[in-house]
């Protein structure tokens, strides 16, 4: 398939046009930001890591019957996936305290929930992604009842799965983002990406975080965290 001009450009991936108006090309990129891009850095080889292990991933979910957007690997940087039309929410799944849930309700990290927590935020830089519930997110028109609920047991499935895949390489899943977007034909479907960058890994036995809040919090051993997920998860 043809690649052609540039569609979009953001914090993680370019997006480029196809000569097949149903599929783009996302391109991943070293950059690196944190804090709505008020933190901004490269990290060395990221975009193969993340574009390599979300692929691995997704096929993983399309094998469970898990609808996505991925078609191909095209090379260690570029993926052809459906055209979708991102729906505005971000989906987080927490199985553990952390981050921002951490500090938003002065608790410990570490704490593991006896259920998974599924918050919704806006989709929005310029409100710095607030949080929302469900009626929330439908007097705003941002997705329907039945898109809420279809995306609430999807990222509840995707959590079963991803914590099996990674226990297996001594990883716990603490808590990840997803995105979901609309196909052409309508089809609800998983987007964006699976990674150190969308997902919290921590060291099943040490609690050694290997993912991007090493960036965030200026821990040190960025490149080597994700070069240790991409060891255990692609053997690479």
């Amino acid at each position: 398939m043809e690649k052609r001009e540039q569609l979009y450009e953001g914090k993680a991936k370019k997006v480029y046009a196809t000569d097949d108006p149903a599929f783009v090309i996302v391109s991943y990129k070293d950059d690196a930001t944190a804090f709505d891009g008020a933190k901004k850095g490269t990290i060395a080889g990221k975009g193969a890591i993340n574009n390599r292990m979300t692929n691995m991933l997704m096929r993983k979910l399309e094998a469970r019957g898990i609808p996505t957007h991925y078609v191909e690997e095209l090379s260690e940087r570029e993926t052809l996936v459906k055209k979708v039309n991102i729906v505005p929410l971000e989906v987080i799944v927490r199985n553990v305290s952390a981050g921002h849930f951490a500090s938003r309700y002065g608790v410990a990290e570490g704490i593991v929930f006896d259920s998974p927590v599924v918050e919704f935020s806006y989709k929005n830089d310029e409100l710095h992604d607030p949080l929302l519930n469900d009626d929330h997110a439908i007097a705003l028109g941002l997705a329907t009842r039945g898109e809420i609920d279809q995306i609430r047991s999807c990222a509840l499935r995707i959590n079963e799965l991803l914590k099996d895949i990674l226990a297996e390489v001594g990883v716990t899943l603490v808590d990840f983002k997803l995105e979901f977007g609309k196909t052409a034909a309508g089809e609800l479907v998983v987007a964006d990406e699976i990674s150190p960058d969308t997902c919290r890994f921590w060291d099943s036995r040490t609690g050694e975080k290997l993912d991007k809040d090493r960036f965030r919090r200026d821990l040190g051993n960025v490149e080597e965290a994700y070069e240790e997920m991409s060891r255990r998860l692609l053997g690479s």
